[in-house]
């Protein structure tokens, strides 16, 4: 699902170079839950907004879904985001004027679809998640753990093939954390997603099937199911 091929990320500061990514060479096949850990600064959520498309490498390749996306214009890089990758971001996300409902249909309606069909999308995933209850209410009104389970199901809304998620704990406590990773897992397995987790958090790293640690750009070592991991 997911093939990294080399890949970097040079950024310029003034005069200097910082390489927030070097030489990353990674396979992620369909269906697999795999998690990135590491130090701030390490390159973890660089490696995922530049297979989310919101930045682009220095160099490398990257192949979504076996089609690499080398040469990809922006509004290709919208249309893969629509139609195959859902993001779930630790800041939520959520726009403040819609309601719950409203949010998780939002990119059905930026695809044009609506409708009956859409209608029963929203409500189905609003279920899923556990928040028919509060599908009139509006973020403000929603504690953090409910604000990142409408995020999340906004996310899978569009039947995304890759989710990609980029600290989906940090704003919320240890308990809701909980609940939610094992939202996202029991989602993905059950729509048969490819999963990609940046966190900082051993706990939530523990849902995944194995992890990447990250050090100074690159990958270092992969642990199988978490049961060994030390929190670097």
């Amino acid at each position: 699902m997911v093939i990294l091929r080399q890949l970097s990320k040079v950024y310029s500061r003034g005069e200097a170079k910082v390489a927030a990514l070097r030489d990353v060479n990674l396979e992620v096949k369909p269906g697999e839950f795999c998690a990135f850990v590491g130090p701030s600064g390490c390159g973890k959520s660089t490696l995922l907004n530049l297979v989310a498309g919101l930045d682009l490498p220095t160099s490398g390749e990257i192949v979504l879904d076996g089609r690499s996306t080398g040469n990809l214009t922006g509004y290709e890089w919208t249309k893969i985001r629509r139609e195959t990758i859902g993001i779930v971001f630790q800041a939520f996300h959520l726009v403040h004027g819609l309601t719950a409902e409203e949010n998780i249909a939002l990119p059905l309606m930026l695809r044009g679809e609506n409708g009956r069909g859409t209608a029963q999308r929203v409500e189905d995933m609003l279920d899923r998640v556990g928040m028919s209850h509060r599908r009139k209410h509006r973020p403000a009104e929603l504690s953090g753990g409910e604000q990142q389970r409408i995020a999340i199901a906004r996310a899978l809304a569009h039947g995304p093939r890759l989710l990609l998620a980029d600290e989906p704990t940090g704003n919320i406590d240890s308990h809701q954390g909980a609940g939610i990773m094992s939202l996202i897992r029991e989602l993905a397995i059950s729509g048969g997603q490819t999963v990609l987790l940046v966190t900082h958090s051993v706990a939530a790293a523990q849902t995944a099937d194995y992890v990447w640690t990250m050090r100074d750009g690159q990958l270092v070592s992969r642990t199988e199911r978490m049961t060994e991991l030390v929190t670097p």
